[in-house]
């Protein structure tokens, strides 16, 4: 049998020997493209070939591309587990004609790679070709369907012509688009049966296996189709799904690909791979592929964009993981067995994979906690008997609870789930974020760079700071003008280092600008118009010059941002990256994968380090070679970028070498000093340092040179006593606190027995319910702790006005839990009558007395009498 590796490795050789060039997998994480959350096809990182906008040094290429599908319309993540086929990582092996070859030679090495090196029996194969489309005044693709019959031994009867839905591929609304043709292949028991009715390609028993894409029309903005004048081919087949074939198994889970992973869950789990198991364990098989590939790549959980997305697959595995009987931490464990099956081919997983574990594991860690306060709001919203759409899509959407998951414990209490108002609200969110990527898309379409002369924008501030240029063209609105250059001594803001201010003048017309950056291929200088007319800009000639001594700061910055990522790489270890930067002229910061704070002790010997390269003077060294050399020479560089063939290095002496386009001092004295100000965490295995260089340092010594001065003369004591001082009167404080803490309680104790007692009697229940005028919300929750204690068995409501707002506590002993008595239900239907929303508390504390008065008839009512 042959093996997944094997089976790739035959591919991209096949495709190699006919002339195409192998391109390395784009990351997970597209960098460049405001459409796309993750990579979902091998032809995002060719759109730019296709839309007119970039080109290539080849003409062939072929690849596997890393994919997720998990948002939007290619949307796989509910059928996965359930699903033979659906995954939310999966490879997409695909071959690319650049205006080279077209229909002859796609068709032709398909089959000669299906049916003859790889063997496949020619009558389980079918082919299916664009059927035609009035609306667009297509014919039928006769060529293709006519090649199919030339070139292979399929029958007539098996080239199906299928309509635009099925075999028409378009990018968008507009652009580039193409009839296609998709090879099916026949995985039932009776070959001979498959065509003696019109076959079902949608059926189980057959799978699409690849799809040829011919790119030749361009739809524009009218929907009017134009021919090409280069014509395309783009090529896609699921890696898994042909793994599948080729290893004449039921599912790519019997694959070599899942086999490894599914054995190392039933190992931690200790549950067999059967029928009851046998779609949690595919969906954790499915969703730690996705969550290696993507964290590798750079991305991390969080609340927003690709980092939600990521939080929600990790949560609906961890899940699952529950229904295994797994309440700890288990999923980063599987990580090894990722890596020991797909590290080979993507090296980046395997580099990545401490830290890989460690982002898993923190993110389990926290899930127990998000789900228990689900189950809580769980609690609060299924009292009414039914969970409505709008509650079961925030306990979805906050709490990450699948509607599965949701509807089975309302199951298991005989509840109801609003599940059209769950849909509804679901396809207001999708329309919400469909509203968002066509604004995001428009504009990005919005700017145009058309009005600009072909020659415009060239970068030469490298080595001059002035020069003498041209202005090719001018906008200006709303009080500011944006300039293009001809030739410009500004940069552009870029990989995280702001752009330059200065001045653009001559003797009647001046601006100064205020910011640089890229817009499409043109350099923007924007700014204000202090002298002569907008008007009389475009063509004139005048002097760019930038603010040297901002760029000089800015530039120490810069470099000792590089030499600070390797200073952390020594201290921290190999697995930092950085995950994100600015460079100013104050400051720099830099965001890096590690998961823990830094200490003070490792920020000392990091600061330590990046002084002694600068003391060393480091010649700063950059250069243009290609991408594969700057590999070769151990260049750093991210996994999350994009770069071209021909790349810039920045290497400083021996110490470190960086792909960069920013620009640097000469030698690492003229950086002066480091010192790090700031350490903190910006979301989960993500750290972040901030610095100063230079200057900065100076104005930093000074003000904590003034901060002491200030200290010693408030408190009467010498610099060096100041720790012992200081130290002393916190634990004077600390001292106080307790004293005070005992105090309070006391007293708590004694006003809560004295309600105690007083408690009303509610067909044999003690209620109290009252308002009380607590310091804080501390002191606050003491009171209805101490309540508990003394009612025995019993129920309390406090109220108390804390901020301007009504704040509500319920305590229920165990005794009446039992009975179905939940302090949850009772604190919302009290914070009802003061305007709250569920929640204990409201923003009416004028209406408490009366919301207090309520309680005895709301105990009733729980107790159902």
């Amino acid at each position: 049998m042959k093996t997944s590796a094997d089976i790739r490795r035959e591919y991209l050789r096949f495709f190699e020997e006919k002339g195409h060039t192998i391109v390395p997998s784009a990351p997970v994480a597209p960098q460049d493209d405001a459409t796309l959350l993750f990579t979902n096809a091998g032809m995002n990182q060719f759109k730019d070939v296709f839309l007119g906008t970039g080109r290539r040094d080849y003409r062939r290429a072929v690849d596997t591309q890393k994919c997720i599908r998990v948002s939007g319309h290619h949307n796989d993540l509910e059928e996965v587990g359930f699903s033979a086929q659906h995954h939310t990582f999966f490879e997409m092996l695909g071959n690319w004609s650049f205006g080279d070859y077209f229909k002859r030679e796609a068709i032709a090495w398909a089959w000669e790679l299906l049916t003859g090196v790889w063997q496949l029996p020619r009558d389980r194969i079918c082919a299916t070709v664009f059927g035609g489309d009035a609306a667009d005044g297509l014919a039928a693709d006769e060529e293709a369907e006519a090649l199919w019959t030339e070139l292979t031994d399929l029958p007539a009867e098996r080239v199906l012509r299928l309509d635009k839905t099925d075999n028409f591929w378009q990018m968008g609304e507009t652009g580039p688009c193409g009839p296609c043709s998709e090879v099916h292949y026949y995985l039932g028991d009776d070959p001979a049966s498959w065509f003696r009715e019109v076959p079902d390609l949608d059926g189980p028993d057959t799978v699409e296996i690849w799809n040829l894409v011919f790119i030749q029309f361009n739809r524009d903005a009218g929907g009017v189709l134009h021919p090409l004048p280069d014509k395309h081919v783009d090529t896609g087949m699921g890696f898994e799904r042909i793994c599948t074939v080729l290893q004449g198994v039921e599912s790519t889970y019997d694959t070599d690909l899942f086999q490894p992973i599914l054995a190392a869950i039933g190992g931690v789990t200790r549950k067999p791979y059967s029928d009851k198991h046998r779609v949690a364990m595919r969906v954790i098989a499915d969703h730690i592929r996705t969550l290696c590939f993507a964290i590798a790549d750079g991305v991390l959980p969080s609340n927003e964009g690709r980092g939600y997305v990521l939080r929600r697959i990790l949560r609906r595995a961890a899940r699952y993981g529950r229904t295994l009987g797994m309440h700890d931490p288990f999923i980063h464990g599987l990580v090894p067995v990722v890596v020991k099956v797909m590290g080979g081919v993507f090296p980046e997983v395997a580099e990545q994979a401490d830290h890989i574990s460690r982002v898993i594991r923190s993110e389990e860690e926290g899930f127990g906690k998000t789900l228990d306060r689900g189950l809580e709001m769980f609690e609060v919203v299924s009292s009414d008997g039914e969970i409505s759409g709008r509650d079961a899509f925030r306990l979805y959407d906050t709490f990450g609870f699948p509607i599965d998951l949701t509807q089975l414990m309302c199951a298991e209490r005989g509840l109801k789930v609003d599940l059209d108002g769950f849909q509804a609200e679901m396809a207001a969110q999708q329309a919400r974020s469909r509203e968002a990527g066509r604004r995001v898309f428009a504009s990005q379409e919005a700017v145009s760079d058309d009005f600009l002369p072909p020659e415009h924008s060239v970068f030469v501030g490298y080595d001059r700071l002035a020069l003498d240029t041209v202005v090719v063209a001018c906008k200006a609105a709303d009080g500011r003008v944006d300039v293009y250059l001809r030739e410009t001594p500004f940069y552009a803001e870029a990989g995280g280092q702001v752009g330059d201010r200065g001045r653009i003048h001559n003797g009647d017309l001046e601006v100064l600008v205020e910011e640089t950056f890229r817009s499409g291929e043109g350099i923007v200088h924007r700014g204000r118009l202090t002298r002569g007319c907008a008007d009389a800009l475009e063509g004139a000639n005048v002097e760019a010059r930038v603010d040297g001594r901002r760029r000089m700061e800015t530039a120490r910055n810069h470099t000792a941002t590089h030499l600070l990522h390797e200073a952390l790489r020594q201290v921290l270890g190999n697995h930092v990256n950085q995950a994100g930067s600015l460079v100013a002229p104050d400051r720099l910061r830099f965001d890096f994968n590690h998961f823990e704070a830094v200490t003070p002790a490792q920020q000392d010997k990091i600061a330590r380090i990046v002084n002694r390269a600068i003391r060393r003077d480091l010649k700063v060294d950059t250069d243009r070679v290609g991408l594969e050399e700057a590999r070769r020479l151990g260049a750093r560089m991210l996994f999350s970028e994009k770069y071209g063939d021909i790349v810039r290095t920045v290497r400083i002496g021996d110490f470190s070498l960086e792909l960069c386009g920013g620009t640097h001092v000469g030698s690492t004295g003229q950086i002066g000093m480091f010192q790090l100000t700031v350490e903190t965490g910006t979301a989960a295995g993500i750290r972040r340092v901030e610095a100063v260089t230079g200057t900065g340092v100076e104005a930093l010594i000074r003000n904590q040179r003034s901060t002491l001065a200030a200290l010693e003369e408030m408190l009467s004591v010498e610099a060096d006593a100041l720790p012992d001082r200081v130290n002393r009167l916190i634990t004077r404080g600390k001292d106080l606190e307790r004293t005070v803490q005992s105090i309070r309680s006391a007293t708590a104790g004694e006003q809560m027995r004295d309600l105690a007692g007083a408690a009303v009697n509610v067909d044999g229940v003690r209620v109290v319910a009252t308002a009380v005028q607590p310091a804080d919300m501390e002191a606050f929750r003491e009171m209805g702790d101490r309540l508990r204690e003394t009612l025995g068995s019993g129920v309390g409501v406090l109220g108390a006005a804390l901020n301007g707002k009504a704040s509500l506590i319920a305590v229920v002993t165990d005794d009446l839990i039992q009975r179905g008595v939940l302090a949850g239900n009772i604190v919302k239907a009290v914070a009802k009558l003061v305007g709250g929303g569920g929640q204990a508390g409201g923003r009416h504390p004028e209406k408490m007395s009366d919301a207090l008065a309520e309680v005895p008839e709301i105990v009733r009512s729980a107790l159902g009498r």
